[in-house]
This record gives structure tokens, C-alpha cells and sequence, in this order.
């Protein structure tokens, strides 16, 4: 087996909490081939997509963790799997890479997350697609929009749709000083989409983060506890992470999602949950396999391997 991992740089990640490099751990250890590439490595010529790939090798080793060989440039559907693990923004730059991969994937790759899906499947607007296991949610520009929404709940979150790790989410109740100016801040006075959500009191303790491999869930997830006088519980954001058994309502969010995004051609994704509603479906680079491993002794990145391996047998 030969993979590419397409992912931010090598160089300034932490070993010891990265999700991507316990992917390419993973692979290493089955003897799969890895090819590192970052996102300005891919290219298309003449209709073929091309990257700008240097064999990599990764080291359990905080002082050493990887070498990287020579750049030779390689046709990208000669490889089996593509890992796409470029973190957001997901700006437009994102958004043409995926077409390089789109073109790779057809002419022989498998490519892990789909490139249709991380262009169609927004990390927090995908969740309209499921109401029924979701919060109370609008997605407007309107600053009328989201003033009705908040006299209807009293106590919402507002968030825009191409963050990541907690930036820009605001707490927004009636009587607040500064509703107006977060309102133009997250829509560019009307002219950008954001989100609203009910706020849920649950997050106190924890939101939680249910990890999908082939549209099943392991069977624990991580809930991350926000840091004292803060809402918000992404790890980035200073949240606390604690693993625990998945419990009954985070298996029926699994079992309601899990379908489409076989569908969809998900291999491995990162449900949000607070309470028993979610409220973010993320595609992009999931993270946490680290955390929970590390509590219950479970291997999530080789579970990912195996499905794509399976996935690559059924082709």
C-alpha cells in the first residue's frame, strides 16, 4: 500500500495530541508506504493531478518525529489512499484543492474524506440535514433573523460557518450589551451567512466529541469540558478533554447520521454533541483519536486504516 497524506505542516505539530500523525503511525506500522504532501504540493497538468511528494518516515519521538525525502513529483491517482487532513479555514484555496483530489480520485486514488463531500458537507451546516437530533438552528444573514431568534430562545450561540476550534462563538442573551456589533462581526453587516443555535446549559458538562469510522462509532467518545468562565469546550479553546463510554442518546445521533455519511463516502468523522442534540458534524480533520486511545486503550487510526483497506478491496 502506498498513501499520501495532504496535511498543514509536519514541522509545527504536537505528537502527542495530533490525530493525523497517528494516522501516518498507523500506516507506517502495516508497512504501507507514506507520501507527504501539504496543500501547495498539488497540482493538475494537462488533466492529470499531480503532487510535489516526499516519502516520509515517522518517529514516536518528540525531539525527532519525522525525516523527509527527496520531492519527486508523482501522479496522484498512482497512489492507493489520499489522507486529506488540511485543517480549515475552509476558504476557496481549500475548496480547489479538492478539485485536484476530485480528478486523483477518478483517476485511481481512494481519497479519505471524499472531495464531493468536504465541498457539500459545511462542518456546522451539514447538521440541517438531521433536525431532528439537533438543537433549535437557523442559518441566515439577517441581523432581523437572528434578533427574532434570540427573543424566541433568550439564550443563544451565534458562530460562523467556516471557523474551527472555537473561534468566533459567541454567547448572545437578551439584554446583552453588544448584540448589534456581533451580529455585523459574524455577517459582515448582511453580507456572510452565520449560524445560530439554542444554548444548552448541558455544556457544562462537556461537549462531546463522538469519532465515525465507515459511518460506526467507537465506542467512546471524548467530552471536553470548557475552562472555567468560558462556553466553549474545544481543546483549542482551553476545554479540558475526558474520555467515557458512548452513552444511549449519543448512539442514536451515531445511528441516525452514520448511513449518509456511507453515503457520502465518509470514511472517518468527528460528531459534536451536547446534551443529547448535535451540533456540528466535522469532515474535515477530525481530531481526538489520541485522547480516547490513550484512555481506554482503543486504536482508532488503524480501525481507519483497516476500513480503508476494506474499502480499497471492494473496489
Amino acid at each position: 500500500m502506498k498513501i499520501g497524506v495532504v496535511m498543514d505542516p509536519i514541522s509545527s505539530i504536537n505528537i502527542k495530541k495530533d490525530s493525523t500523525f497517528e494516522m501516518i503511525w498507523q500506516a507506517q506500522q502495516l508497512n504501507w508506504e507514506v507520501e507527504y504532501l501539504e496543500m501547495n504540493d498539488l497540482s493538475i497538468d494537462n488533466g492529470v493531478a499531480l503532487g510535489d511528494a516526499r516519502r516520509l518516515t515517522a518517529y514516536q519521538d518528540s525531539e525527532h518525529w519525522y525525516d523527509l525525502g527527496e520531492t519527486r513529483r508523482i501522479r496522484l491517482g498512482d497512489l492507493d489512499a489520499i489522507l486529506m487532513r488540511k485543517d480549515p479555514p475552509f476558504d476557496m484555496e481549500f475548496v480547489y484543492s479538492t478539485y485536484i483530489l476530485e480528478l486523483a480520485e477518478e483517476q485511481g486514488a481512494l481519497v479519505v474524506n471524499s472531495p464531493k463531500a468536504l465541498r457539500d458537507c459545511n462542518e456546522k451546516a451539514y447538521c440541517a440535514w438531521f433536525p431532528d437530533v439537533c438543537p433549535d438552528t437557523i442559518i441566515t444573514r439577517k441581523s432581523a433573523d437572528f434578533r427574532a431568534f434570540l427573543e424566541k430562545h433568550q439564550d443563544i450561540i451565534v458562530k460562523p460557518l467556516d471557523g474551527m476550534g472555537g473561534a468566533s462563538i459567541f454567547r448572545m442573551q437578551t439584554g446583552s450589551a453588544n448584540i448589534g456589533v456581533i451580529i455585523e462581526t459574524l455577517t459582515h453587516h448582511e453580507t456572510t451567512y452565520a449560524m445560530a443555535q439554542r444554548y444548552m446549559p448541558e455544556i457544562v458538562a462537556g461537549d462531546k466529541r463522538i469519532l465515525m469510522v465507515n459511518g460506526e462509532p467507537v465506542p467512546y467518545v471524548l467530552a471536553r469540558l470548557p475552562a472555567k468562565g468560558e462556553t466553549r469546550g474545544n481543546l483549542a479553546a482551553g476545554g479540558r478533554g475526558v474520555a467515557q463510554p458512548l452513552s444511549d442518546t449519543d448512539r442514536k445521533i451515531a445511528e441516525t447520521v452514520g448511513p449518509e455519511l456511507v453515503k457520502r463516502n465518509i470514511l472517518f468523522a468527528g460528531l459534536d454533541v451536547i446534551g443529547d442534540r448535535l451540533t456540528e458534524i466535522n469532515v474535515t480533520s477530525p481530531t481526538c483519536i489520541k485522547e480516547i486511545n490513550a484512555e481506554y486503550g482503543t486504536n482508532i487510526a488503524l480501525d481507519l486504516m483497516h476500513a480503508i483497506q476494506t474499502k480499497l478491496s471492494a473496489r
